[in-house]
């Protein structure tokens, strides 16, 4: 009862209630909530997620809640946190609120670019709808620890929910950071049980390719130590003579910056082989980011252990991955597949992508990749995913090899997430192409890392009247053009990532060597 003969605000109380018994993070009673408030999304999902005109509220938290001295080794990498922008597409429902946080403010013009691409709704209904958080930190903490050290700030996430509204979580990943941070808001998340990381590692990626008997290059799992790494570098090599290089890839690495190359020399005698390894290893070792040292990856390497396998070389090679979901209802998806772009020395760092993949193995990758999903749904895996693959052509023949899966959301989800949303069309699993409500097909050329110093110092609205002086925008009636992202992350570091669509690969590629001509015109007298 109400004894101040005022009325009870029960958001506010139900806030209170989580804030003043929150259990211990990792604690029984912690994992006993948040498999409660899980149980309750697939009604949600069941009940709401059909309906267009359903009152629903998506909270997005595009947290990168990986290790942040490997992440730190990405250029931008909080500007990261734009790339979940595209996730305001899904305001073009007239009944869904979207509340987006995010570890600094983000320019209102760039948000605005984003609303003016919604199709069918005006910009003035859709920012009704939007509720902005920041944590004004740019520190190097992830988003969602800095998060849940603001109750304040927990409170106006809470409150962001309109009364009568079902709501759940959007993250970039899930660890047991968003698992408190879902207790302590009430609101499951569509991800996996940060219980299940395991499966996500590149050991576990390993293991459940093997129970799957999906085909992955030879290698060891679950190393600890620098000896581990010795002795599995050597054995690959004992197997297979003709080997040139193997890698060596923590577990939790990202964007491939916790990967490095080992170069076997050229000799024939085992004995002599073993004791080179030995001797020489630590100062052959070449980490793929720049400035890590071998000391520095080898410590983070024994704190999260990882695997050593074998480097598939090849004449004709490619790097195709695909996306999957498994849905509350435990339906499983194939969302598309791509051909990733990779960069560096030894083509390890991800660029960007192109939809779809080649013609000559999408299927194949496709009908691989959703044997791979069933079996993660039989572990219990839930939400979006992408497994990545090794190919070769060998005697014209393609072998297919899957390398690792990863349990979050990645470079690859926000391109088609924004070709999927601005154009209402899908991915025909049958065909391997993108199809529009009007039967066209779309591909599109994507990067998040189109860089040059020379882009340093434009601002959004540079970037902005730019790209509409050029005609470097999305047309909703061609259904064409070129989309930004991480618009945040161009005047400090000159870098953008930029979506590029076509109705043939080809147009679609000459999209982005436009954008490209135009930003370096621009910026020549840089």
């Amino acid at each position: 009862m109400d004894t101040s003969g005022k009325n009870i605000d029960l958001k506010n109380l139900s806030f209170y209630y989580f804030a003043s018994h929150q259990p211990v993070p990792g604690s029984t009673e912690e994992l006993e909530q948040f498999e409660q408030i899980q149980k309750t999304f697939s009604n949600q999902f069941e009940l709401f997620f059909p309906d267009n005109l359903a009152s629903k509220t998506i909270i997005v938290i595009p947290s990168l809640t990986l290790d942040q001295e490997v992440l730190s080794k990405i250029t931008g990498s909080m500007y990261y946190e734009e790339r979940l922008l595209c996730l305001l597409m899904l305001l073009r429902m007239p009944c869904t609120h979207i509340t987006y946080v995010s570890s600094m403010p983000i320019d209102p013009i760039i948000i605005d670019y984003y609303v003016h691409l919604l199709p069918g709704i005006t910009g003035f209904h859709a920012r009704e709808r939007l509720t902005l958080l920041s944590c004004y930190d740019a520190s190097s903490i992830s988003l969602t620890e800095k998060i849940l050290q603001r109750k304040r700030l927990m409170k106006r996430i809470k409150q962001s929910i309109p009364a009568g509204h079902v709501a759940h979580i959007a993250c970039f990943n899930t660890t047991p950071f968003e698992r408190t941070l879902s207790v302590m808001l009430g609101v499951p998340i569509y991800g996996c049980d940060p219980s299940l990381t395991y499966l996500g590692s590149k050991s576990g990626s390993r293991r459940l390719f093997l129970k799957a008997g999906i085909p992955m290059p030879p290698g060891a799992e679950n190393l600890y130590s620098y000896e581990d790494i010795v002795h599995a570098v050597a054995a690959l090599k004992d197997m297979y003579p003709t080997l040139k290089k193997a890698v060596i890839k923590m577990n939790d690495g990202f964007s491939g910056e916790g990967n490095a190359i080992i170069k076997y020399p050229h000799l024939q005698n085992k004995r002599e082989l073993y004791d080179w390894i030995h001797q020489n290893l630590y100062k052959e070792i070449i980490p793929v980011a720049d400035d890590l040292s071998t000391s520095a990856f080898l410590e983070k390497f024994t704190q999260m252990g990882g695997i050593v396998e074998a480097f598939i070389d090849g004449e004709v090679k490619a790097s195709p991955s695909a996306q999957c979901r498994i849905n509350p209802l435990g339906e499983v998806d194939l969302i598309s597949t791509h051909d990733q772009v990779l960069g560096g020395e030894s083509q390890q760092v991800f660029l960007g992508a192109h939809f779809p993949a080649d013609k000559n193995y999408k299927i194949e990758i496709g009908e691989l990749s959703k044997t791979i999903a069933h079996a993660l749904k039989k572990e219990g895996v839930l939400g979006r995913f992408s497994i990545d693959f090794i190919s070769v052509k060998e005697n014209e023949i393609w072998k297919n090899y899957a390398i690792e899966i990863n349990l979050r959301k990645g470079g690859t989800t926000h391109p088609f997430l924004m070709m999927q949303l601005l154009t209402n069309g899908y991915y025909n699993e049958a065909t391997g192409i993108f199809e529009t409500p009007a039967k066209h097909h779309r591909y599109y050329y994507a990067s998040d890392n189109l860089q040059n110093d020379a882009y340093k110092g434009l601002t959004p609205r540079d970037l902005i009247e730019i790209a509409m002086f050029h005609g470097l925008h999305f047309d909703g009636v061609t259904q064409k053009g070129v989309m930004f992202h991480m618009i945040g992350a161009l005047s400090q570091y000159g870098k953008i990532g930029v979506v590029c669509i076509g109705d043939s690969p080809e147009e679609a590629f000459s999209y982005y060597v436009k954008t490209l001509k135009v930003l370096d015109a621009e910026t020549a007298s840089r």
